[in-house]
């Protein structure tokens, strides 16, 4: 296990999956502690999480699904509030980067619109527990399972 303040430690903006917030609201997951890790290291004056609004998307469907409008408003809530993170919109340029992603690394859509929105807006680093993603090499991938304390 490598530790995970000194894998984020290097990088001022790092790009965040869905998978972390899920982690952090699932809280009886084996990875919910190391995703509050995530959270409390972004805490650091110097460092800032960038993750698209497509990570809304994600969040909410769950919710809405079981027809539990105000769980799925306190989700979106809960993103929004967090000082150290910022939801960004995804316009053409993030878009286009997402094609090029996927023309290169085989990914998703959803994985590529994360990535192109960390590294459009000045992400070196995109955090994930998709090990498929490790492939994309325009960012570091720090994978949670790694740091996943036993």
């Amino acid at each position: 296990m490598v530790d995970l303040t000194l894998t984020m430690r290097p990088h001022a903006r790092i790009g965040l999956d869905t998978s972390v917030f899920i982690y952090l609201i699932e809280t009886s997951s084996p990875f919910s502690a190391i995703a509050a890790e995530v959270f409390q290291q972004l805490n650091q004056p110097s460092m800032i999480g960038i993750t698209s609004v497509l990570t809304l998307t994600e969040l909410l469907v769950k919710p809405l699904q079981t027809g539990r409008r105000g769980l799925a408003a306190r989700y979106e809530a809960l993103v929004r509030s967090i000082p150290s993170v910022s939801v960004v919109d995804i316009d053409a340029r993030i878009a286009r980067r997402a094609a090029a992603l996927r023309a290169t690394y085989a990914t998703n859509t959803a994985d590529a619109l994360q990535i192109a929105t960390g590294l459009e807006s000045g992400a070196t680093a995109f955090i994930t527990n998709d090990r498929r993603l490790r492939r994309v090499e325009d960012i570091a991938v720090i994978l949670l399972a790694d740091h996943i304390k036993s």
